[in-house]
């Protein structure tokens, strides 16, 4: 087991851990877990020997063999697959205390050894070797092809799957694994969860990835204030026993706070008066005895929300046999050369459509997306789109471009120069870039501060279409569940790419996957995705996404933003503007009720914090004293009031929502 004991760490001048307790058992399955900058990369750091406790000693069998993700990758001539088997650095050994010994003349002596070493690579499974190794990269997403060529000619994103690779390929104890997501598109995921379910070892995970997080683990270690705390299941259970502890913490710290306040009216009353000074000097004893409770920090330290879009036409964008993909210009020439990537892309995006895309890497994602957003020009066909349309888009070649010497004030002043600095130094704010953070350069912020500001800049246009190419990488959970939050009261229309499973069922309503140069339809939910990503790997796809879709009950054409390919250009007009004129109605009859209920909801919320308030002050003892009599009686007059107004009002609000559902019927 691990045994962390009276663990202290320091970074510099800032403590991270302070005197930490905590044991962890053979074949856990951990969850660690915290805020950006908590520690949590140092704690790895420790366990692998690289950093060294400032105070306590941590504990764990040293037979046992760890492997983790080395966090870079030479540019080597190795093939891929050669690379990924240099992960088992004992059957590497064995291999070449094996060729070492066969170079050698013949002897008695050498042929005992050789055959010694024939029956360790025996035991180290080094004839199926290669066969594991196909196995693994193939769940990463390379392709037979991919794994014999170099390791140099793979993008930074593609190593790192490397480095990942390896560290499966190593025989272990202890797998230890920093944001093994980041780089992987939603089917390696779905594989890495399969795969490390089967992990025989103690595996400890950093991620910011909650359904993955639940897949797998079944522990969680939070770091939270300098600690470390054990919470046994997913992060889902996590959640719901930290929720319980918040809730029993902030009733405790109530009830002393009304102690407190207690014994200080008391000693502020009598300590003058010499009849009641001894009982004065014992409340003030009692008083100084009295621990201090910290005070409680919100569970979800940031939230924000889209501001409702300014117009809405529909449709808002419409693309006729479109090829998308990229125009490459010969550098010793001025040719150029078309790239395809999707071909003969029949789609409309409707107001309120919530559209998530899936597919491997490389598939043609990023370039649909770009392609709506105008970033690239069709190859061909034609791109239409509605009057008023304000596109929010968000990638992370953008988030790249944002001037490093520049502060957040500076890019938002640069799209609304004519706003008061003030009004934008609040809205910053929000997003949590307070005081002098607001004003300073973005160079040293982390790669989730910076996602963050491209966030906010994005919020404050105000799009009726927004277009998110994995907008969680880097993001820590909060910043992710804020987001998530954010987009599921969206207004507009969403599309979007993301392997974070919790934000694409909390946010999106249909899927659309590309693969083999083509839009195809997904009917169904995303565990119908993974169960039918496992069907086609087990039938021998190298390429799932390739493979035919399940079989699906046929749709409304006006429920699909792709178009039928048969049809006739002429006759998918009739059918658009046929399609546009009946959601015109049906918007005509909701506009109403939607209003009336977002006034309602404006209404409810209003009197809720009103009520709380009056709720708030009838908890405090002091207004049950003689002498707060009548403004007890208007409190309590208050509170009923409000009550009552709340009731009324959420019977309208639930009526209003059933009027609302028999339009769309």
């Amino acid at each position: 087991m691990i045994r962390f004991q009276q663990v202290s760490l320091m970074r510099g001048i800032k403590p991270l851990l302070d005197k930490v307790d905590v044991t962890l058992n053979p074949g856990d399955k951990i969850g660690l877990i915290g805020a950006n900058g908590a520690g949590k990369s140092s704690l790895f750091g420790m366990l692998r020997g690289e950093l060294h406790a400032d105070q306590g000693e941590i504990d764990f069998p040293s037979k046992w063999r760890m492997a983790y993700v080395a966090q870079e990758t030479p540019a080597l001539d190795r093939p891929a697959l050669e690379y990924a088997i240099d992960g088992d650095v004992t059957l590497r050994r064995l291999e070449e205390e094996l060729a070492f010994l066969e170079s050698e003349p013949e002897s008695a002596a050498n042929g005992t050894l050789i055959a010694e070493l024939y029956s360790s690579l025996a035991d180290a499974d080094a004839y199926t070797v290669r066969s594991r190794a196909e196995q693994l990269l193939t769940g990463l997403g390379f392709t037979l092809g991919q794994m014999q060529q170099p390791v140099a000619s793979f993008s930074g994103g593609w190593r790192m799957r490397l480095n990942l690779a390896q560290a499966l390929m190593c025989p272990s104890d202890l797998l230890l694994l920093d944001e093994p997501t980041n780089h992987l598109d939603l089917d390696a995921i779905i594989w890495l969860e399969d795969w490390l379910k089967r992990y025989a070892g103690t595996l400890i995970i950093i991620s910011h990835d909650r359904d993955f997080l639940d897949g797998v683990v079944n522990v969680i270690v939070h770091i939270d204030e300098r600690k470390l705390k054990r919470y046994s299941g997913n992060y889902s259970s996590f959640e719901r026993q930290r929720a319980a502890q918040l809730v029993l913490a902030q009733g405790t710290l109530e009830k002393q706070m009304r102690q407190r306040s207690h014994l200080q009216s008391f000693i502020d009353r009598f300590k003058a008066k010499a009849s009641k000074a001894k009982q004065a000097q014992s409340r003030m004893k009692a008083l100084s005895k009295m621990e201090e409770l910290a005070p409680l920090r919100a569970a979800a330290e940031f939230s924000f929300e889209f501001r409702e879009p300014l117009n809405a036409p529909n449709p808002l964008l419409v693309l006729e046999d479109v090829n998308a993909g990229y125009r490459i210009e010969s550098e010793d020439s001025h040719d150029v050369t078309e790239k395809t990537i999707v071909s003969d892309i029949n789609f409309s995006l409707q107001i309120g459509q919530r559209i998530g895309l899936l597919g491997v890497n490389g598939a043609g994602k990023s370039t649909l997306i770009k392609t709506i957003a105008g970033e690239l020009a069709p190859l061909a066909g034609e791109a239409h789109t509605g009057k008023g349309l304000t596109i929010g888009y968000f990638a992370q070649h953008q988030v790249e471009m944002l001037r490093h010497d520049e502060s957040p004030l500076w890019h938002l002043v640069r799209m609304a120069p004519n706003t008061r600095e003030q009004e934008l130094r609040n809205f910053l704010g929000g997003f949590n870039f307070p005081g002098d953070m607001v004003t300073s350069k973005i160079a040293p912020f982390s790669g989730g501060e910076k996602a963050r500001l491209a966030l906010a800049l994005i919020v404050w246009q105000r799009p009726n279409l927004l277009l998110l190419d994995e907008p969680t990488n880097h993001l820590d959970l909060e910043t992710r569940e804020a987001l998530t939050m954010a987009l599921a009261q969206f207004e507009g229309t969403l599309v979007v790419v993301s392997h974070d499973r919790h934000l694409l069922r909390a946010t999106t309503d249909q899927f659309i996957i590309v693969a083999d140069g083509k839009l195809q339809p997904f009917d169904g939910d995303l565990d119908d995705y993974r169960d039918w990503l496992f069907k086609t790997k087990l039938a021998g796809k190298t390429n799932p996404a390739a493979a035919p879709l399940p079989a699906a009950d046929k749709k409304p054409a006006a429920a699909s933003p792709l178009a039928p390919s048969a049809a006739s250009n002429t006759d998918r007009r009739d059918q658009k503007r046929a399609e546009a004129e009946d959601r015109q109605r049906l918007a005509s009859l909701k506009k109403p009720i939607e209003s009336r209920i977002k006034r309602l909801e404006e209404q409810i919320a209003k009197r809720n914090a009103q009520k709380a308030t009056v709720d708030a002050r009838l908890a405090d003892p002091e207004i049950y004293d003689s002498a707060n009599k009548k403004e007890l009686k208007t409190l309590l007059t208050d509170q009923a009031y409000y009550a009552k107004e709340l009731e009324q009002l959420e019977a309208e609000w639930l009526q209003q929502q059933e009027a609302l559902e028999q339009v769309a019927v």
